[in-house]
């Protein structure tokens, strides 16, 4: 077995060989496609990283930085390899290195990297766990681990347990090896949308759907203590990686901080307008992060309780954001209609997105988590896809906004059919998030069902490829309600016209 990798996005190629092919000329040639496959190969990036450790120079004038040629591709090496000295661009993660999607698959919920990295496991709303191999992203192992729709997964910092909660109330424990250990009905029965574990791993805490938060002791597992102060469902919930904080947000537009060990409600930040869906905390423990339905992400040091900054860019919900492992500035966040976007906050950061894809998913991206060495990124979605998402080929523009000097505005039309309410939406919103994140002027003509479209020749494409997602999506369900249709109306024929319950 060979191994021949690209250094510069870590995309690779297997390459397996017969060793009888020689010797054997009338043998039928075997389908390349079954000997080739993509892989993410970071191996020879570690060495060269450990080759080169004792002679890394701490100095920013001896850093070495990529440039935007072949020549560099050798040199391309992992994020920490570039640490103190590093380039946050780096960690803009634009090119789609794979996509999977389970058979007979549900929208993926959430997910997490198991220790190492060495492999992605996701949950999905059927309540089953699915396990990826994370360097050639194969398929691996599908369980069924919970009764009801996932919720949210957490490690723990010493990466001995699993802990994962549904929509019925249930926390599970779970072993390294994906093995059950223990059961807890919690809250009421109520969703279980997020969990953290204390800095020490003895404790964890969890919220849900009953508007509390509460405080679990992990060894004994019992609860502890229920902090009560949130007006609607507790939607995400961190603890600090250091101290004794713990921030909750809820659809009472509310972020709360907490002190776990007297229950008492620290402080509350009032800065969004609507549902808080997302928080987290940064790595250096200064920062909080927020994500809202409103749109925005938010930016908190607490050190002095103020907000550094507002961000704006999702043209829909906000629902995940994730810290980048190594580089503490930046991050990235998902939309409710499937945008992502990093960032890059601080002394040298900026308001502005650093790098946007638009549609990197048809639908609503539920979750995303960093590979630990930060040279991936997972994001799953309501389209019941897993992503995969590398660094880019040097001197590509993938994520970046280029400047469309001589494009010429055109016009073009897409035929809807009986499906014009689907493209405009409740109160238009569908047809405005569009017009807002291609850039194009949209209106629909409702007596002859189609709608027209102003903008680039790029543009239009755009705009295309998702109406005509929308519209396969909603002719397949629709085959789905007919053929039901039909099942039940030849099942009451055959029981001679009876309509009413069984006999």
């Amino acid at each position: 077995m060979a191994s021949f990798h690209d250094i510069s996005t870590g995309t690779g190629v297997l390459i397996g060989s017969n060793n009888n092919e020689e010797t054997n000329n009338n043998t039928e040639q075997v389908d390349e496609s079954n000997l080739k496959r993509k892989c993410i190969d970071y191996h020879t990036c570690a060495i060269m990283d450990v080759s080169n450790r004792l002679f890394k120079s701490r100095r920013p004038n001896d850093a070495y930085y990529s440039q935007p040629h072949s020549s560099s591709l050798r040199l391309q090496q992992l994020p920490t390899s570039y640490l103190p000295n590093h380039i946050n661009s780096l960690a803009f993660l634009t090119h789609m290195a794979h996509v999977t999607r389970a058979k007979n698959s549900s929208p993926v919920v959430s997910l997490s990297w198991t220790p190492g990295g060495r492999r992605l496991l996701t949950g999905n709303q059927e309540g089953e766990f699915t396990l990826w191999d994370g360097l050639t992203f194969s398929f691996e192992l599908i369980l069924a681990a919970h009764d009801t729709s996932f919720r949210s997964m957490a490690w723990s910092h010493n990466q001995n347990y699993l802990l994962t909660s549904d929509a019925a109330g249930n926390i599970k424990y779970w072993s390294p090896s994906i093995a059950p250990v223990q059961s807890i009905d919690a809250h009421g029965g109520n969703a279980i949308h997020e969990l953290s574990f204390s800095p020490s791993d003895t404790k964890f805490v969890s919220c849900g759907d009953d508007s509390t938060v509460r405080v679990w002791d992990w060894a004994e597992r019992r609860e502890e203590r229920v902090l009560e102060g949130h007006g609607w469902d507790v939607k995400s919930v961190a603890w600090h990686p250091r101290s004794s904080v713990i921030c909750s947000g809820s659809k009472d537009n509310l972020v709360k901080l907490w002190d776990p060990r007297s229950g008492s409600n620290l402080s509350t930040l009032y800065g969004h307008k609507n549902s808080v869906s997302k928080v987290a905390w940064n790595d250096n423990g200064n920062w909080l992060l927020t994500g809202s339905r409103d749109q925005l992400v938010k930016v908190y040091d607490i050190r002095a309780m103020k907000e550094l900054c507002s961000l704006k860019g999702h043209h829909k919900e906000v629902t995940s954001i994730a810290w980048h492992p190594l580089y503490e500035s930046v991050f990235a966040s998902g939309g409710m209609d499937g945008t992502l976007i990093f960032w890059n906050i601080g002394p040298k950061g900026n308001e502005e997105p650093g790098a946007r894809i638009p549609f990197a998913h048809d639908m609503a991206i539920w979750d995303m988590k960093w590979h630990p060495a930060g040279h991936l990124l997972a994001t799953g979605s309501n389209d019941r896809q897993t992503k995969f998402w590398a660094r880019n080929r040097l001197g590509s523009h993938d994520g970046l906004e280029e400047e469309e000097e001589d494009d010429e505005l055109i016009k073009d039309e897409i035929e809807l059919g009986n499906h014009v309410g689907i493209v405009i939406g409740r109160r238009g919103a569908t047809i405005i998030a569009m017009q807002r994140s291609t850039g194009t002027k949209m209106f629909v003509d409702q007596v002859r069902r189609v709608l027209q479209i102003e903008g680039t020749a790029k543009q239009i494409e755009v705009v295309k490829k998702r109406v005509n997602a929308l519209l396969d999506r909603v002719n397949e369900g629709a085959g789905m309600t007919a053929t039901s249709t039909m099942m039940n109306t030849s099942a009451s024929s055959a029981g001679g016209g009876y309509y009413g319950p069984a006999r």
